[in-house]
């Protein structure tokens, strides 16, 4: 488990996105996709990892509006439990990221006890570093710094409300944020004010 006093240049950071089936009043949303994008020190490459989840209802139209994924697309998937032990590969020992992550945690509740952590809020984090931006949304701030071309070289084929492609988003934030206040030889707490468990 990573703490507080780890150089961040020797730690690994997974960043994790879902898309959703969408929910109507008094429903329960489910996710339909997962991204995580990994890295292993500052200086590593990324490595990605996505699926498609099979879902118990047709996804809404007004989440298909916002992903472009269909019930149709999710023939074949597997059920999220199954897909336990790839999360876990993946995201075990890491610094968890997610931008506004809440819903990254409350899908990763149904596998209960994981202990992953701790998260970085990378919307925390745009807020802090880039005060001035109009808009701290993902796209936003990939624009800002200058990220979007790179991130579409690493998930190729990718565009936003894609899983991976979102998740890579943080990931990239997060680095270029590192590299430009050169935090690689600083303890993980210096980004504490990002940090949650």
């Amino acid at each position: 488990m990573p703490s507080p006093a780890d150089i961040i240049s020797n730690l690994s950071f997974a960043a994790i996105d879902f898309e959703s089936a969408g929910a109507a009043p008094g429903e329960t949303d489910q996710p339909v996709q997962i991204g995580i994008a990994r890295i292993d020190g500052a200086a590593g490459s990324i490595r990605t990892w996505t699926s498609y989840i099979a879902a118990t209802r047709p996804i809404r139209w007004t989440a298909s509006k916002i992903h472009g994924i269909t019930t149709e697309m999710l023939a074949g998937a597997p059920p999220y439990i199954s897909l336990w032990p790839q999360i876990r590969e993946r995201l075990e020992n890491c610094i968890v990221i997610g931008h506004n992550h809440a819903t990254e945690q409350r899908f990763l509740r149904q596998f209960p006890g994981h202990g992953f952590g701790p998260w970085l809020d990378t919307l925390a984090l745009a807020r802090a570093c880039l005060p001035t931006l109009p808009s701290h949304g993902l796209g936003d701030v990939a624009e800002a710094l200058g990220l979007t071309e790179h991130i579409s070289s690493v998930v190729p084929g990718k565009t936003w409300h894609d899983a991976l492609y979102d998740a890579t988003a943080s990931l990239c934030i997060l680095l270029r944020i590192i590299r430009e206040l050169h935090l690689e030889n600083a303890p993980l707490d210096r980004l504490g004010f990002a940090l949650s468990r």
